[in-house]
């Protein structure tokens, strides 16, 4: 399985994303159309628990419309439940405009640091996992689920375990029939040992050249299950298509890339740009300009030789 990390050009945050005001089937559709004509057969997907929170059925059916829409093109999405990446507090409504140059400059953690207390705010968020994963947990479209994104990322270390451990228990108690990961993204994270004992799939991020890539794939090998790369791709970081893609499959290891289309992410700009910093050159995620044309035809190429595309 080769894919992206996605969310629309349109979108700035899982919220805008997801959130009835700011729904976007049609550049959804496009947008995914891109990803397919490079052979990409899964994208990894956030949602987010403040939208399940106010529009729950309605959530639930933007899901289906999704998994409708990518099931067209032959995609079987990975969604992430929670996330400890980027702003701490979020709201629902309009989402704020994209910082020039800042990466990521409006994504928000899930659920919020002030939104996780115990017990009242874990009921709501079992409600959440257990009401999506009921839903979808027999549905063909999916591939996957990751249930926590990073835990323990941006100085919350263990203050995440209680929140990481419940969501896998939440998940085994509806024991969908799609594998559960939650990917290793540090060697120093004293999280480690639980993500990996607890996982069905091994996932894994790795934004570094090719020769710590095969360490990090050799490391996780002797663990005897299925490897996914649910984070690769850092221009400047030198992990790059035209290297890493043909390392991913001399591995048999299912590779999944920050972003698709160049957008209000802003991920194009490495992380820590400052506000106004010039044009990045080379970009630092994403594949596509809004217009459907390859940042670089010869990565394009990759991607359709080493992964079916046409």
């Amino acid at each position: 399985m080769t894919g992206c990390n996605f969310i629309p050009s349109t979108a700035i945050n899982q919220i805008e994303m997801w959130q009835g005001q700011s729904w976007d089937p049609e550049t959804i559709e496009r947008e995914l159309g891109f990803a397919s004509s490079l052979g990409m057969t899964t994208v990894r997907v956030y949602l987010h628990d403040l939208v399940f929170e106010a529009e729950r059925t309605a959530f639930l059916d933007r899901i289906d419309e999704f998994l409708t829409l990518a099931s067209r093109r032959g995609i079987k999405p990975l969604f992430v439940f929670f996330d400890d990446c980027w702003n701490a507090e979020a709201d629902l409504g309009p989402q704020p405009a994209p910082r020039p140059s800042v990466h990521n400059s409006g994504w928000v953690k899930s659920p919020s640091l002030s939104q996780r207390n115990w017990p009242e705010d874990f009921r709501r968020l079992e409600e959440y996992v257990k009401a999506v994963l009921e839903r979808f947990g027999e549905d063909d479209r999916v591939w996957m689920w990751d249930l926590y994104n990073e835990p323990g990322n941006e100085s919350l270390g263990e203050k995440t375990r209680p929140l990481l451990m419940r969501v896998f228990e939440w998940a085994w108690e509806v024991r969908p029939r799609q594998p559960l990961t939650a990917g290793d993204w540090s060697r120093d994270l004293p999280l480690r040992d639980f993500l990996l004992e607890n996982s069905d799939v091994i996932s894994f991020h790795n934004y570094e050249p090719v020769e710590k890539l095969e360490a990090h794939i050799e490391e996780l090998k002797p663990l005897g299950r299925p490897l996914v790369c649910t984070e690769w791709l850092a221009r400047t970081n030198d992990s790059q298509p035209v290297t890493h893609l043909p390392v991913f499959r001399e591995h048999g290891v299912h590779c999944i890339n920050w972003g698709l289309v160049r957008g209000k992410t802003n991920t194009v700009w490495k992380w820590g740009a400052p506000e106004g910093a010039p044009e990045p050159n080379p970009w630092f995620h994403d594949l596509f300009w809004q217009d459907g044309s390859p940042y670089r035809e010869e990565e394009a190429e990759t991607f359709r030789a080493l992964r079916g595309g046409e």
